[in-house]
């Protein structure tokens, strides 16, 4: 396996440089080695291969932190003990040879060397995310072992955030800083609520004669009940904003709770209904078929 030098491909000297700088270097040769630009030309068309390819790798600072580790490993092992071989030098870095294999001249390799990170994530519920708890997950270590964590889920936290524990990720190498542990959260709906950004969706339940009159009912967010206006004539399907009492934004205020009216017909009825609405079938001349 070949690895290409991806800061020399986007015209980078150093590896020391922001996204913003790896951004800006790639645009300026893209647009120097595009199609458009160099009809025809093979060469040009294989150069914006590699640098999307060299892109696509350093934009992201995770993979780049990876591609760093293992580019500067390579270098090293070329200066110091010339290993002759592709095959040596990948099976070095994926782990076919330990990191720490004595070489020809019985030196071990002493470089410093941060662990990489490890992502993982855990559910929630709505109720969970929004008040908060200490949750405890249980992960394999690299030396097969389980190790368990206790995460702090905070208040309000967004679904997809991730929560980050120093040091917690895969050992370092030669008394370098362990790698982290990244815990993504995802919350999940349950039977009352929806999560939407911050807005929260529930159903709001009431009778015929209640959405033919119009009326206040009481209905219940996630932290208290609150009244709301139903106006004559409502239709199922339709929806009711309650600002204020959807899910926290972060900021200090919240998003809206979005209750969907449906409107629901007795199963059983009583005589004294039965005839009412017997009563009502007869003088109303509503028909909800006709146009």
């Amino acid at each position: 396996m070949i690895y290409k030098d991806y800061y020399k491909i986007l015209g980078l000297e150093t590896s020391r440089v922001s996204i913003d700088e790896i951004k800006i270097a790639y645009r300026n040769a893209a647009k120097k080695y595009h199609p458009d630009v160099n009809v025809g030309d093979n060469l040009a068309e294989e150069r914006i291969k590699d640098i999307n390819e060299a892109y696509r790798i350093l934009s992201i600072p995770s993979s780049k932190r990876k591609y760093d580790r293992i580019w500067n490993s390579k270098n090293l092992v070329n200066k110091k003990f010339n290993m002759k071989g592709k095959d040596s030098i990948v099976k070095m870095f994926f782990g076919n040879i330990k990191h720490n294999e004595e070489v020809k001249n019985g030196k071990k390799d002493k470089d410093p060397l941060r662990g990489e990170n490890v992502e993982t994530e855990i559910n929630t519920t709505i109720y969970e995310a929004f008040y908060g708890l200490d949750k405890k997950i249980s992960l394999r270590t690299v030396d097969g072992k389980m190790k368990t964590f206790t995460v702090t889920v905070p208040q309000g936290i967004r679904d997809g955030e991730k929560i980050r524990l120093i040091g917690q990720g895969k050992p370092g190498i030669n008394g370098a800083k362990n790698g982290d542990l990244f815990i993504k959260i995802n919350i999940k709906n349950d039977k009352k609520f929806k999560l939407q950004g911050c807005d929260m969706y529930t159903d709001l339940f009431i009778t015929p004669w209640e959405a033919a009159l119009g009326t206040r009912v009481n209905i219940q967010s996630i932290d208290e009940e609150t009244k709301v206006y139903i106006p004559q004539g409502i239709q199922s399907g339709e929806k009711i904003r309650i600002p204020g009492k959807g899910y926290k934004d972060g900021k200090g205020s919240r998003g809206d709770l979005i209750a969907e009216v449906k409107i629901m017909v007795p199963k059983k009825l009583t005589n004294e209904e039965r005839t009412i609405f017997e009563q009502l079938n007869h003088i109303s001349t509503f028909n909800p078929r006709k146009d």
